[in-house]
């Protein structure tokens, strides 16, 4: 008991030294770090704890309208199987009118250190204008390393990138086993002009239950398995305009396909130019389609194997601004034998800050399904519909997802405290647009 006694004490003095220590620090009103720019970064993919370890000469500020900076961050996948980012300075308050953006790569071989490096990097170099005209000018210094004049070289994979995936997941208990085999492999090769993608791939699923029967046990099992290719080859017209061509063949026992395979034409036209993919782009994409199906079982309407056209259009807007970011689009296709096998969906997501502090984030899709042309003839047993072994007649369906994200507080947040993990702690959900 006296150890407890003597343990509190020691506790309650730690606790009260913190609040004299801060009252014994001197005085830092003039420190000019407190009147540093105040920056709000709006990063999805960002390390926020090594940024405020490498660029300390500016404020982080958790709310975008108390920043006088917004610095909105993007990405899309580029050729060399990396990815292309976009930051995009935006001045606000007594820095408003002075903006900026700047472009940089990653390769695929780059490490999240390397990413995150190059992340801060150039976020150095976009918030340096404003911090030259804030109280802490006078302590930045600029260094350069200037590079050795290097010999251009010759790229002899030709912008040729190949990529191979192989990995399983299993798990059990005593009653039920399951294990997933997954393998894939594609070649990329992608040019200003032209763009060719080639993958293959194949997947193997069996899930197996044990139960008591009368004196015995009984197990049943649930296999599914798929494998596919698909090919592509898209030709740019001009800063608006592409066209192209689509191939593919595949098989899977869930939609009672054996074999089918499928050659379509495209055209696509952007009504913003593709250099501005990261931040906004309304593309409307028109694919008529040629396909022969060869299918496991006789489907409803008795067909063991057929060929088939169709058509579809498609109506994406992907955009990301300083409010937030949003996603929505619009497909229909139809089979040109029956126009009433056709299939129409719609896809939104939106990510807005309602006002300081608020945000909320919506997702969610609906389809009109009328072209279940595969399914089998036979009744599903009850053993197919409850382990999920084939698909079922179904005229819709849909997901939804709505969240709602509240904070209220200090509005700084350069501290940076790893102890017992991140300060975040945890897993996210967050919603942004595919650039």
């Amino acid at each position: 008991m006296r150890i407890l006694f003597v343990l509190a004490g020691a506790l309650a003095l730690l606790l009260s030294n913190g609040p004299l220590h801060s009252q014994e620090r001197p005085d830092t009103t003039e420190d000019p770090q407190r009147k540093a720019v105040r920056v709000y970064v709006d990063c999805d993919i960002c390390d926020m704890d090594h940024l405020r370890r490498s660029v300390t000469f500016v404020n982080y500020v958790r709310d975008r309208s108390e920043a006088q900076v917004h610095v909105l961050a993007s990405s899309q996948k580029a050729a060399n199987g990396g990815d292309e980012y976009t930051l995009t300075f935006i001045g606000q308050l007594e820095y408003a009118g002075i903006s900026d953006t700047l472009v940089f790569n990653t390769k695929k071989s780059d490490t999240q250190d390397d990413i995150r490096q190059a992340i801060a990097g150039r976020m150095k170099l976009g918030l340096i204008r404003y911090a030259a005209r804030s109280p802490v000018a006078g302590q930045i210094t600029i260094s350069h390393s200037r590079p050795q004049a290097q010999e251009k070289v010759a790229d002899k994979w030709d912008y040729w990138l190949f990529s191979i995936s192989t990995n399983g997941m299993f798990n059990g208990e005593q009653a039920s086993q399951s294990a997933n085999y997954f393998a894939s492999l594609s070649a990329n090769r992608v040019t200003t002009d032209m763009k060719v993608s080639l993958s293959a791939g194949g997947s193997y699923y069996k899930n197996s239950y044990t139960y008591p029967v009368d004196d015995h046990d009984t197990t049943i099992a649930s296999i599914r398995h798929s494998q596919n290719f698909s090919g592509s080859v898209i030709f740019s017209l001009d800063p608006h305009w592409s066209w192209g061509f689509f191939s593919s063949a595949s098989g899977n026992t869930y939609n009672n396909i054996d074999y089918s395979g499928s050659l379509s034409p495209a055209l696509e036209y952007d009504i913003f130019p593709y250099t501005e993919s990261t931040r906004r782009m309304l593309r409307i994409t028109y694919k008529p389609t040629i396909g022969y199906y060869r299918y496991i079982e006789e489907t409803i309407y008795d067909r063991a194997r057929e060929t088939l056209f169709s058509e579809g259009l498609t109506v994406t807007l992907d955009q990301k601004e300083p409010w937030g970011s949003s996603s929505l689009s619009l497909s229909g296709s139809h089979y040109l034998h029956d126009f009433t096998k056709y299939n129409v969906g719609v896809f939104a997501s939106v990510s807005v800050r309602l006002f300081e502090g608020l945000s909320i984030q919506v997702v969610g899709n609906y389809s009109r399904q009328h072209d279940q042309l595969a399914l089998p003839k036979a009744d599903a047993t009850e053993q197919d519909v409850l382990l999920q072994r084939r698909a079922l007649e179904s005229q819709y369906s849909y997901f939804a997802m709505v969240g709602f994200t509240y904070s209220f507080g200090s509005i700084f947040n350069n501290i940076v405290n790893p102890r017992f993990g991140s300060s975040g702690g945890g897993y996210s959900i967050s919603i942004s647009t595919s650039d």
